[in-house]
């Protein structure tokens, strides 16, 4: 068995793409080794920012021979089927076997011989397709060939090519580049030829020359390197896994260093301190021992400096004081603005074509967040604060800072509402009102903040259902799974009673009020375009109910995916929302809970049997057109069970709906599990169809108001299992 080197050499390979780059190496050459019936005993697959490697341990020096049987037309098929089958094949008719089919008709076979190949024969086709069939997410041609669209395309222009087969160089050739043995070493401290001479000896080499190939070793570098800089300073970096890869991909030779910038930048808030070191040079920021940020950040050299990295580090320190000047002064010069004064230019920001400026949805969401508070739904606020917090908490987008950095959008607009001193709760509302934003992120609990989140949250997702520009499949381009995410994260961390069906219809009207507004002054600057009289009509979107219950699936459909994490089955949630009516989240969940609760008890699970008994029986009957009629007693003597049964629901049921009107749905489930029993003997005992009518309807309506008492808790058709 022989091992199989592989580098490509090029220009710098942007970080962001490495990883991705390393796994599809291996991924491809696996694949193409396999259709030659070649496999590795492992393959192992190197990344830096100038080559990209692997390495295929225990390759057999050549496949095996292989025998193909190929079938043909009959024996006596036409001419023309006949050589087309020989042309396919290559053979002639002689070299056809006649065989007997199962019909006993006389077919042709082709019998094709092929033997075993070198492998190094076969790398040497492999490694130029893959190279040419290699999905770099942006690549380019270059030189003289880059006239010709059949030339090479890769994500840098290709250097070098090592291809080792044991100790023998793999011969071929990519767009003019011949594959050999040598590589180069550090761009800086060993950019000489460097001659492998086997996968071997490949990482020890390299390394020799001041190149680490394993990612994973430069990763553990620059963090462990990062953390002593700091450390050896009395600081704290702050930890980075993206900075730590984005370094390690930048460097073949890592070596963190430590730098200080003029304290004096401290003034500018930290979010834009840190973002600028992150985004613009790809430093790591610190913190003094007690948490506070320091003013001093790490930067990662790709040399070993003859003076320790002074020269680089002031370098660095002085792109970076650059780099906050205009921080600062995008800050300083926001300052001297009123939020409010700031908000008044978003009537120049258009937030949808049909549904008019960010003014426009900044409205809709300060009556919605009002509102809220108002009716009593978010507890414990100020609606006025609440309206304030709404109509400036997107006033911040059009600062300077903000269309420097976007990603500090809410976060500079809390800044700037402390610093003209608005209250606390309006400005955590303004820096909040956009979590929580994904996964794992906060969810806000301050009351303005909740109100204004849920109700940004909830305008955005009626405007884009009322346009019907909902999500499709994966694409989801306004963020609409997001939102609803959100909202619901909102409505359960804060046990926020409401129906959510009254307010979305609240809501989409004053959408609805909105789009026919701007149709009306598209329409008049339509005529008047035209030198017409303007005014005369007005477009809308017509009826959004349908809309209504499309989003309140919407929400159901995200509250399944929301509660699957915690451990919340989806047939459950089915089964409460299949009731129809119930729209209030909370409830919603705790009626679903206290009813996975029972389900999953001994009791539970044959009350369900029970259910699904008697609703097979008033199926079947339904199908033959009999509907089960109200009970309303015996007029016979019952059997000793059915009457159990009647008596039984009639003692039980009431507690159940008591229990349920209570929001006691545990108590409802004990209420209906003392049935249990009694259904179980009334199967065991009564025979339903009865050839005496009386008899055979009065059980049916007897199982009827079982069922009908069942689904005043849940549609427990819909439970699976």
């Amino acid at each position: 068995m022989t091992d199989f080197l592989l580098e490509l050499l090029s220009e710098e390979i942007p970080a962001r793409m490495q990883e991705k780059a390393s796994a599809d190496l291996a991924r491809l050459f696996e694949a193409e080794l396999a259709k030659s019936g070649l496999k590795a005993e492992a393959i192992e697959s190197f990344v830096t920012p100038r080559r990209l490697a692997l390495i295929a341990k225990g390759l057999p020096a050549a496949t095996e021979a292989v025998s193909e049987e190929l079938k043909g037309p009959r024996a006596d098929a036409p001419e023309q089927a006949l050589a087309g089958f020989l042309g396919k094949t290559g053979l002639t008719r002689e070299q056809l076997v006649e065989r007997e089919d199962a019909k006993g008709n006389k077919v042709l076979f082709a019998v094709i011989e092929k033997p075993g190949r070198p492998t190094a024969e076969v790398l040497a086709e492999a490694i130029p397709a893959i190279v040419r069939a290699f999905p770099w997410p942006k690549s380019m041609r270059w030189g003289t060939a880059s006239l010709s669209t059949e030339s090479l395309r890769w994500v840098r222009p290709l250097q070098g090519i090592v291809a080792l087969f044991g100790e023998d160089v793999v011969p071929f050739a990519i767009a003019g580049v011949a594959s050999g043995a040598t590589t180069v070493g550090h761009r800086f401290h060993h950019p000489d030829v460097v001659t492998i001479g086997s996968a071997a000896d490949y990482a020890c080499k390299l390394r020799a020359c001041h190149v680490i190939v394993d990612s994973e070793e430069r990763r553990r570098i620059v963090r462990e390197g990062a953390e002593a800089a700091a450390a050896a300073e009395g600081l704290v970096l702050v930890p980075d896994e993206g900075l730590v890869a984005e370094n390690a991909g930048l460097t073949e030779w890592p070596v963190p260093l430590l730098g200080r910038f003029d304290p004096a930048f401290l003034t500018v808030p930290r979010e834009v301190i840190q973002l600028t070191m992150r985004t613009n040079q790809k430093y790591f920021t610190c913190n003094d021992a007690g948490g506070t940020l320091a003013p001093a950040f790490v930067c990662t050299a790709n040399i070993v400096a003859a003076d320790g990295g002074k020269a680089i580090v002031e370098g660095n320190a002085k792109v970076l004081a650059a780099r906050l000047s205009d921080a600062r002064f995008f800050w300083e010069q926001d300052l001297k603005v009123p939020l409010a004064e700031q908000a008044k230019k978003l009537d120049q920001i258009v937030f949808h074509e049909k549904l008019g400026t960010v003014a426009d949805k900044v409205e809709r969401v300060a009556k919605l967040a009002e509102w809220l508070v108002e009716e009593g739904i978010v507890k414990g606020a100020s609606a006025d604060e609440a309206e304030q917090a709404a109509r400036l908490a997107k006033a911040d987008l059009v600062t300077g800072m903000v269309g420097e950095f976007p990603e500090l959008q809410g976060v500079m607009g809390g800044y700037y509402a402390r610093a003209e001193g608005l209250p606390d709760a309006v400005a955590d509302a303004i820096r909040d009102h956009y979590k929580p934003v994904g996964q794992g992120d906060d969810v806000p609990t301050g009351p303005v903040t909740v109100a204004v989140s849920l109700a940004d949250k909830l305008d955005t997702l009626s405007s884009y259902f009322y346009l019907r520009e909902m999500p499709t499949g994966s694409r989801d381009p306004f963020a609409l799974r997001r939102a609803a995410l959100g909202a619901i994260k909102l409505i359960l961390a804060n046990n926020l009673r409401m129906a959510l069906i009254p307010l979305l219809l609240k809501q989409f009207k004053l959408v609805e009020e909105t789009s026919e507004k701007v149709a009306a002054a598209d329409h008049d600057k339509a005529l008047a375009a035209a030198g017409m009289e303007t005014g005369a009509i007005v477009l809308t979107l017509g009826d959004f109910d349908d809309q209504v219950v499309n989003l309140t699936d919407f929400f159901a459909d995200r509250l399944k995916v929301q509660q699957r994490e915690a451990g919340v089955r989806h047939d459950l949630i089915d089964a409460v929302f299949a009731l129809g009516g119930e729209d209030d989240l909370v409830r919603l969940l705790a009626r679903v809970k206290a009813l996975q609760a029972f389900v999953e008890t001994e009791e539970g699970a044959n009350l369900l049997a029970g259910y699904r008994r008697a609703a097979n029986i008033l199926r079947a009957e339904a199908k033959k057109g009999t509907e089960p009629q109200p009970f309303s007693g015996f007029t016979y003597t019952p059997d000793a069970a059915e009457a159990a049964l009647a008596e039984v629901l009639d003692a039980q049921l009431p507690i159940a709906e008591r229990a349920i009107e209570a929001e006691d749905f545990e108590g409802a489930m004990t209420a209906l599990s003392v049935i249990r029993p009694t259904i179980d003997r009334f199967f065991d005992d009564v025979t339903v169809n009865s050839e005496e009518q009386a008899k055979r309807t009065t059980r049916l309506a007897l199982l009827e108001k079982l069922r009908v008492a069942m689904h005043k808790v849940a549609d427990f058709s819909r439970i699976e299992g």
